[in-house]
């Protein structure tokens, strides 16, 4: 990645105890990483959605190159909507639709990494002893022209329907493993994210003095591999 990498955090830190040690640690990674970093505490509903299109209005007016962008929204939600400072929800997809190869020129064709750290609903997995699933991946070779919704990948902190925990002085489990894989390793970021996968499912959670089990899911239509360093 030779270009500019570029990197807007979008953070409710209004009653989410824990979220400045996150944002903390997020900084130093992007630093580390060589990001322009750009931080906003406690955004509106409304706001999410302006300061997503001011970021892609920025990149779309710069002259040089951009190479890749994240986007770390961190806040309460339920399955696919997150909620502002004002307690209102924004939807995930319209923030996401911002950023596409469609409405965003400087990221046509360019990663665009999404970092999510929300609860998806109510659920809560106390694990299981025993067990395992399959992963298939399926590519296809690159044609002349590509889909709109190419080149994304998008990593939310727990799985459909389930909460996210965060500790009140450490910040969140995901945000603060994920900052500590992308620092101490390298490699492309798949083989990172399965490392954090696997940190994760290893630890152990106490709520209210139960045992709880948390992992994070990703969602990649990126088209190349992708290395942070």
């Amino acid at each position: 990645m030779s270009g500019a990498r570029l990197a807007l955090t979008l953070c409710v830190t209004k009653a989410r105890e824990g979220s400045e040690a996150d944002l903390d640690a997020l900084e130093r990674m992007f630093q580390q990483l060589g990001f322009e970093s750009t931080m906003k505490r406690d955004p509106t509903a409304q706001q999410f959605q302006e300061e997503l299109e001011k970021f892609q209005q920025a990149m779309d007016a710069r002259e040089d190159l951009v190479s890749c962008a994240f986007v770390v929204l961190m806040a309460h939600g339920v399955e696919g909507r997150l909620k502002g400072e004002d307690e209102q929800m924004v939807e995930l997809e319209s923030l996401f639709e911002v950023l596409n190869n469609k409405n965003c020129q400087a990221l046509k064709a360019r990663p665009k990494v999404y970092i999510v750290q929300a609860c998806r609903g109510e659920q809560r997995d106390p694990g299981e002893t025993v067990g395992s699933d399959d992963i298939m991946m399926i590519t296809k070779d690159s044609p002349e022209t590509i889909p709109t919704y190419t080149d994304t990948l998008h990593i939310y902190s727990t799985v459909e329907g389930y909460i996210a925990y965060r500790h009140d002085k450490e910040g969140s489990c995901f945000i603060q493993t994920l900052v500590d894989v992308f620092t101490e390793r390298r490699g492309p970021i798949l083989e990172l994210l399965t490392e954090v996968t696997r940190r994760m499912a290893e630890a152990e959670l106490v709520q209210e003095g139960r045992t709880r089990k948390v992992n994070p899911e990703i969602q990649s239509t990126l088209r190349k591999r992708l290395y942070l360093q």
